[in-house]
């Protein structure tokens, strides 16, 4: 069976609280292997993602993996941070350099950490976390080349992280020489792919831009023609769906959804690619 996992954002009001929490209650039954919760650019939600990521963790039952980054904050703050994660509970984290508020140049604080290999290490000295990494199958907008955008995920793993998660793509192609890639350099940590299911064709392409994502032209029309034909959504749930299978047919056993704390889709999603729990039926005779 396929394992999977989820991304969940931090809740801004108590309507969001409410539908994190129903985003979570929809997802549970796919036995994900853990729920993560975003940090904002900046840390703009590093209080709201330590209370998201610790309320979930208590009530949901499911391992909880918090999104830790090291933008604007000296190395006491982020491992203050780090500590009171560790003593609530919560032993996973995914470590990023972040992005900076207003989506300006990152620059490192003049008492932190200057990138995402030193967070790593710091993480990993404490002995207290399984860290995971991110990892961009596209190249990373920073990156001179993709030999670099390796070499850089290839020191955030020799770091100590136990495994890298991509940005979300489009082109399954993309990922599988991506992975070859990595393999060759001698990375041998897992590389789960980033998944997006595409509810809002419109968002997602602003999503895409952000990131550095590439869309074919094909794709493009393909999207643009569905919602003018009022099939969005069909054809979303066929795009996604074909995207997973691609992947799992070439040896992939692992999916990390990025749910924008919408769920359905990628229920949906799940359901189709036959990754649904089996029922236990010991008791009911």
């Amino acid at each position: 069976m396929t394992a999977l996992s989820f991304e969940t954002f931090p809740p801004k009001s108590l309507d969001a609280a409410f539908h994190l929490w129903d985003t979570v209650q929809v997802l549970n039954p796919l036995n994900p292997r853990f729920i993560s919760v975003t940090y904002g650019a900046g840390g703009s939600t590093q209080a709201l993602t330590q209370e998201a990521a610790q309320t979930l963790r208590k009530t949901s039952g499911l391992p909880v993996a918090a999104h830790l980054t090291c933008t604007g904050q000296s190395k006491g703050q982020v491992l203050e941070t780090a500590n009171r994660f560790a003593k609530s509970g919560i032993t996973e984290i995914l470590a990023l350099r972040g992005d900076p508020a207003g989506g300006n140049t990152f620059k490192s604080h003049p008492d932190g950490y200057a990138n995402s290999i030193e967070l790593v290490k710091a993480l990993a000295d404490l002995g207290k976390f399984n860290i995971r990494v991110g990892a961009y199958p596209e190249s990373h907008p920073d990156a001179a080349s993709m030999d670099q955008n390796i070499d850089w995920l290839k020191a955030k793993i020799d770091a100590g992280a136990s495994e890298a998660i991509t940005q979300f793509f489009f082109e399954a192609d993309n990922f599988l020489r991506f992975r070859d890639a990595c393999a060759n350099a001698g990375i041998d940590a897992p590389i789960t792919p980033g998944i997006l299911p595409i509810s809002n064709w419109k968002r997602a392409k602003v999503f895409a831009e952000q990131c550095g994502t590439p869309i074919k032209v094909v794709t493009a029309t393909a999207f643009d023609r569905a919602e003018r034909e009022n099939r969005a959504d069909l054809f979303a749930l066929t795009f996604c769906s074909d995207l997973c299978d691609t992947l799992m047919s070439e040896g992939v056993s692992a999916l990390h959804f990025y749910t924008l704390n919408r769920p359905d889709l990628t229920l949906k999603v799940c359901r189709a690619l036959g990754l649904v729990p089996v029922a236990n039926i010991r008791n009911v005779a």
